[in-house]
């Protein structure tokens, strides 16, 4: 019946109008067509949390962990309801499309983008991310898996070809996006880059695998910018190029089929397709009936289910102050997703009981790294620090002092509610001014931030100025800056301390605009006394609309600072030392070249546990950074990008009140074992399956920490693993792992089951990860679980015959804690198998919404 209806609403439009949805109305959405009922969709970024149309900090998010977080909780259940929370975000702020989540993997720990992605393991990718889109969706929202596919680094991400070969491509890049095909996923966004040759918006693979061997039939939207032609990215599948209104189709791709260069039938099948992306969001009337099975669910009855979130939840008072379930998820997501690294001699949890003085070092205590950057940023709701959750779990039990012992050179801050008046009406806060050619005023309005990347948009405006009373905490030199491209001006009290062409050096939309270059000053300063600061930058074609007024304090002395934050830990009865990655190291468009914590912060840890046994390192970032100091310290904590609720999530972890329930979903190395730089245009994937944990298998020095690797605050004993021994047709198999906690408390254990062919005739890792679920036990308590391991972890994709091929023979199960840590083995016979097919399109049945 929906199909029908689809057709018959596509025969009403003439092809101007088809032709006219298939490129986006404004940046974020889609165009409507009162002909036929179909309304606007609304797209925004994600996938920490959902930002709306336009970057404004007055719209603010609840901002979940980073993808690397969730991926550590190994809990589907948990990110479900986490992608659920998200649906009511985006329906609060009349988003119909979550451009998430990011299903590329960790090939090197070097991308810039990792804590954006999942895992280096295309399972736990896949099954993680499947658990995000169905929390989602059920909200009635539709998720994006994207980015397909192989972009999974960020140096000449626009431009480069990943050389991939057929298996690998198969086995570990296309993987996850089967997973999130299989999990219903309503929109597929194609990468920048080529593969093989072919940039992914005219790539053969959008149509097979992806619609047809997989039967995909939701819309494949561009990345923004990502459809370069009109012709070849027409005739490929791929349905909807963003951004609008300009772009290379329009009335370009209408000649191009009055032309026959492109048939009129691939257009009918991309305008279908957003039809019905449009009637799973409601953004399509249908004349149905009201019983017809193509109808999503009433979202009453999904919640009467406990599927889909109240969507009332995020306009509760008690959410905006703190409180309430919305943000009780996200403190519980932290402390899940939190890794224990290290506890020697058991010194975590902390007993607050016996705590009088506690210290809290380390740059990013009180200013922690919620989220990484470029275009999956928000601005979050609130961010509770690691200093302030401390505070919060110890009030009125120890004193808790801080020190950062160490400053990064990073970003200059933009101007807040903290610093910041506007000059006109004394809010807290900034002015920001659109003035025409003339200097006139065209437009003014009240920010909270001097961090503007989406100023009013008026057609008169020539330039965009900031201005706002800085109130000087403290006497000495300070550093205003100001930050745009092309022409930029800032001033102070009327005096010019900056006046420079800034000449663009990218293409890259994240760092054009989200990231212009600062230009700095130096400035002598009271405290107490007000100094207007003007930014100014002239709004050229092709320089952004983003510009930054800030200003920094003077800083102390570098070995002071250092030597006060040693001396605050030697006179503490523990020292809680936060540690991590700045923007500049971790954020779209620019890989890492090397793992380690930028300025003094190895010297800092190593000082501090020298002076305090009890010292807990906390280490913030998105990916792996090297940890040479880390068996110097008793206690390693990973919090990752925590989201809002990172202090008070860290705080139940230090205090006992949570187990760090986080298993590593990639390696931890000091090192990286392939390049993510491309050579003459070209990224050659040579390890081929080898990435991560499959790569150090083979390496005879290990690696800092494995995957899967994590502690809790109980121990494991693993007594048996039972495995059905006779042949099986190449799965599915199931397998039970008795276990038993051998600690003195509750705790949670993530049990992973590994396969691995000793005698094996194809290209295969020395082992892979077949399956995992959650144990929880009390102390002392015995549990069985059961671990089911999907057939496709028997099979290899063989390029020879194009399909997946099952090898007879003997394969190893191996049970334990990480991928390295397996104390159970058994054996299981695999008997031949009929190769897997793809089922020809025509013969399959109509995938209903």
């Amino acid at each position: 019946m929906i199909i029908d209806e689809l057709d018959r609403l596509v025969e009403k439009l003439d092809l101007e109008r088809k032709v006219r949805l298939l490129t986006g109305a404004t940046v974020w959405s889609t165009h409507a067509e009162p002909v036929i009922g179909l309304r606007a969709m609304v797209t925004s970024d994600g996938p920490v949390g959902v930002r709306g149309e336009g970057w404004d900090e007055r719209s603010p998010s609840l901002t979940l962990p980073s993808a690397t977080a969730l991926a550590a909780t190994w809990d589907e259940d948990l990110v479900e309801r986490l992608g659920g929370l998200l649906a009511a975000e985006a329906r609060r702020k009349g988003v119909h499309v979550l451009l998430a989540p990011t299903l590329n993997l960790h090939r090197s720990p070097l991308g810039g983008r990792h804590f954006e992605c999942y895992s280096e393991d295309p399972l736990l990718t896949g099954r993680i991310g499947a658990a995000y889109i169905r929390g989602v969706q059920a909200g009635g929202v539709a998720a994006t898996a994207k980015h397909y596919v192989a972009n999974d680094s960020e140096t000449e991400r626009l431009t480069l070809d990943a050389r991939v070969d057929e298996q690998t491509l198969r086995e570990l890049y296309l993987a996850p996006f089967e997973a999130a095909v299989e999990a219903g996923v309503w929109a597929v966004m194609s990468a920048y880059n080529g593969v093989n040759g072919d940039t992914m918006s005219e790539s053969p693979l959008l149509a097979d695998p992806l619609k047809a061997a997989w039967g995909f039939d939701g819309v494949v939207v561009s990345d923004w910018g990502g459809v370069r032609s009109t012709g070849p990215a027409a005739r490929a599948a791929q349905d909807l190029a963003m951004p609008g209104p300009q772009g290379p189709w329009g009335e370009a791709l209408v000649a191009a089929v009055r032309a026959g260069e492109v048939p009129e039938a691939a257009i009918d099948d991309k305008v279908r397709r957003l039809l019905r992306l449009a009637s799973r969001v409601g953004a399509l009337d249908l004349d149905l009936p009201a019983d017809d099975p193509a109808l999503l669910p009433d979202l009453a009855a999904q919640r009467d289910h406990g599927r889909a979130p109240d969507l009332g939840l995020l306009s509760d008072p008690a959410e905006r102050d703190g409180h309430g379930p919305a943000r009780a998820l996200l403190r519980q997501a932290v402390a899940a997703s939190t890794v224990l690294l290290r506890n020697e001699d058991a010194l975590l949890p902390l007993d607050p009981s016996r705590l009088r003085r506690v210290a809290v070092l380390g740059p990013n205590s009180a200013a922690v790294r919620i989220q990484g950057g470029g275009s999956a940023g928000v601005y979050p709701l609130s961010v509770v620090s690691p200093l302030d959750g401390i505070r919060d779990a110890l009030s009125g039990t120890a004193e808790v002092l801080h020190s950062p012992g160490v400053h990064l050179d990073d970003r200059p801050t933009p101007l807040g509610t903290d610093n910041a008046r506007n000059p006109r009406t004394g809010e807290p806060g900034v002015l920001v001014r659109l003035l025409d050619t003339a200097g006139a005023e065209v437009h003014a309005e009240h920010r909270l931030t001097g961090r503007i990347l989406e100023p009013a948009r008026i057609d008169s405006a020539a330039a965009v100025e900031i201005r706002a009373l800085l109130s000087p905490a403290a006497d000495g030199v300070w550093e205003p800056a100001v930050a745009g491209w092309g022409h930029v001006l800032l001033e102070a009290d009327g005096r010019v301390l900056v006046d420079e062409e800034v000449e663009r050096d990218t293409d890259d939309p994240a760092t054009v605009h989200l990231s212009p270059p600062y230009r700095r000053a130096r400035l002598t300063m009271t405290a107490g006394r007000d100094v207007e600061l003007v930014s100014r930058r002239r709004l050229d074609p092709g320089s952004g609309i983003a510009s930054v007024l800030a200003a920094d304090p003077p800083r102390r002395d570098a070995e002071v600072e250092l030597a006060a934050a040693v001396e605050l830990a030697r006179t503490c009865d523990a020292a809680i030392v936060v540690v991590g990655t700045t923007e500049e190291i971790e954020s779209e468009g620019v890989d890492r070249t090397h793992l380690d914590l930028p300025g003094r912060q190895a010297e800092l840890v190593r000082a501090v546990a020298a002076a305090n046994p009890a010292t807990v390192v906390v280490v913030n970032s998105g990916g792996p950074v090297d940890l040479p100091w880390r068996e110097e310290v008793p206690a390693v904590l990973l919090s990752w990008f925590p989201g809002q609720e990172a202090g008070h999530g860290l705080a139940d972890v230090l205090f006992g009140r949570a187990e760090p329930g986080g298993r590593l979903p990639t390696t931890w190395a000091g090192r990286a074992l392939v390049s993510t730089v491309p050579e003459d245009g070209t990224l050659v994937y040579a390890e081929g399956l080898e990435i991560g944990h499959r790569a150090w298998l083979r390496r005879s020095a290990p690696p800092a920490y494995w995957f899967g690797h994590g502690l809790g605050y109980t121990s494991w004993s693993y007594e048996s693993l039972s495995v059905p021994g006779d042949a099986v047709p190449g799965g599915p198999l199931s397998v039970r792992v008795r276990l038993r906690n051998t600690g003195a408390r509750a705790g949670r254990e993530v049990v992973q089951v590994y396969l691995s062919r000793p005698e094996t005739g194809v290209a295969r890792p020395v082992r892979w990860l077949a399956g995992y679920t959650l144990a929880d036990a009390g102390p002392g308590e015995v549990v069985v679980v059961t671990v089911d391991i999907p057939a496709r972890a028997f099979r290899h994709w063989s390029a020879g015959h194009r399909s997946w091929r099952t090898e007879e023979g003997a394969f190893t199960v191996l049970a334990g804690r990480s991928a390295a840590d397996l104390p159970l083995s058994g054996t299981t016979l695999v008997g031949a198998q009929a190769p897997v097919q793809p089922e020809p399109i025509g013969e399959r049945s109509p995938i209903m919404l």
